[in-house]
C-alpha cells in the first residue's frame, strides 16, 4: 500500500503563527496576538483576537484546491444568502471590498466569528427550522447556475472515487478483489437511482450540509440555525442539502423527512423523484470520503487526526458498508 506521508515537507508546514498574524494585518486588522486553530483539515482555519474588536476567524485555503474564480463564485453566493437575511456566515469585504486575500504563499478569507451548538436533529420544530431555511438557500441557489464549480455527480464522486483509490493502490491485497467487486455493485445501484429518478434539476447547494455545519443559537435576535462553511458547495439536486438531515430506521427516516419538507416547502418546491436518491448520495458520498483521506494522506495532519483509515478493519468495514447500501438501493424511495 502506498502511503507518501511525510515524504516531503507539505504546503500547510509554512503556515506559521507569525504568517498567519502578519496575513491578517495585511488587509488592515490589527491583531491583538491571539490565535487559536479551529477542528478543520480540508483548509486551515484560526480564530484570530483582534485589539479592541470581536475576534475573527481566517480561513487558509488549501492550495491548489479550488481557482480563485471557483472560491470568489462561493463567496459571491454566500454574500447574496447573507444579503436577503438568510443566516448564513459569509466573508468579510476588507482591504478595498475584496473578500479573497493573499499573503504568505497562501489564499485566505475572514468571516466574523459566530458561536453556538449543534441543532438537535431529533427534535420535529428544528427540522422543520432547519428545512425553512435550507428552502431559502436553494431558492435562491436556483436563481442561477455556478460556472466555476463543479456538479456532483457519478463520476466525480464515484467512479473517480474508486480510480484514484485502485491507482494509488491503497487498498490491502487480500481485500482489494472483495471491495473492486462491492464498489462495482454499489456504483450500479447508484446509476439506477439516478434512472429511477429520471432528469432532476440541478442547483447551486450548501454541498455538505451536515449538523457540524450548523451552528444553532437559542436566544437574542439570531435565534436559530446559521450554516457555515460552504467550501464543498456545488451543483447539484436539492435532496443533496436534505438527506444528511435523516438518519435512524426507515420509519424514524420519513418521520424526519416529513418535518423537514413542512418547513421547506414555505419557500421551495420538492420534486418527490429526489427521494430516489436519498441512499444513491449516501453511497457516493461514503466511496468519495474514503478517496478524500487518501488524497489528503500526505497532509501531516490527517494521519494523526484519522489513525484508523488504510487498516485492515477499516477497509472491512467499508465492503460491509457498501453491501448494506446495494440492498439499500434496491428498496423503495421513502415516502414524501
Amino acid at each position: 500500500m502506498e502511503n507518501p506521508a511525510h515524504q516531503a515537507l507539505h504546503p500547510y508546514s509554512g503556515l506559521t503563527p507569525d504568517v498567519v498574524l502578519n496575513a491578517l494585518e495585511s488587509v488592515g486588522l490589527q491583531c491583538d496576538g491571539s490565535l487559536l486553530a479551529l477542528n478543520s483539515y480540508e483548509n486551515r482555519v484560526y480564530q484570530v483576537g483582534i485589539a479592541d474588536a470581536a475576534p475573527v476567524v481566517a480561513k487558509f485555503y488549501r492550495p491548489e484546491r479550488w481557482s480563485d474564480a471557483a472560491i470568489l463564485e462561493e463567496h459571491a453566493f454566500v454574500r447574496d444568502l447573507a444579503e436577503r437575511e438568510i443566516p448564513v456566515v459569509a466573508p468579510l469585504a476588507l482591504n478595498g471590498g475584496h473578500t479573497l486575500h493573499a499573503a504568505g504563499g497562501f489564499r485566505f478569507a475572514v468571516f466574523p466569528r459566530r458561536g453556538g451548538r449543534a441543532p438537535e436533529l431529533d427534535k420535529p420544530d428544528t427540522l422543520q427550522w432547519m428545512g425553512r431555511f435550507i428552502g431559502r438557500i436553494h431558492a435562491v441557489g436556483a436563481a442561477a447556475p455556478f460556472t466555476e464549480r463543479p456538479v456532483l455527480d457519478i463520476a466525480s464522486f464515484g467512479e473517480d472515487s474508486r480510480d484514484f483509490l485502485l491507482a494509488h493502490r491503497f487498498l490491502p491485497d487480500d481485500l482489494l478483489a472483495a471491495w473492486t467487486s462491492v464498489t462495482e455493485l454499489a456504483l450500479d445501484g447508484v446509476r439506477r437511482c439516478y434512472q429511477r429518478a429520471g432528469k432532476v434539476a440541478l442547483l447551486r447547494l450548501h454541498g455538505d450540509c451536515h449538523a457540524g455545519n450548523v451552528l444553532w443559537t437559542d436566544s437574542g435576535e439570531m435565534r436559530g440555525p446559521h450554516f457555515v462553511d460552504f467550501d464543498d458547495s456545488r451543483m447539484g439536486p436539492a435532496v443533496q442539502d436534505l438527506w444528511m438531515m435523516l438518519s435512524g430506521e426507515r420509519a424514524e427516516m420519513t418521520r424526519q423527512l416529513g418535518d423537514v419538507l413542512a418547513g421547506y416547502e414555505d419557500f421551495c418546491d420538492f420534486d418527490v423523484r429526489e427521494l430516489n436518491l436519498v441512499e444513491a448520495l449516501r453511497t457516493l458520498r461514503l466511496i468519495h470520503y474514503s478517496a478524500w483521506l487518501a488524497r489528503r494522506w500526505d497532509d501531516p495532519a490527517f494521519p494523526a487526526a484519522f489513525p484508523w483509515f488504510n487498516t485492515q478493519r477499516y477497509w472491512q468495514d467499508r465492503i460491509l458498508e457498501l453491501r448494506e447500501q446495494v440492498a439499500l438501493m434496491d428498496e423503495p424511495p421513502l415516502p414524501a
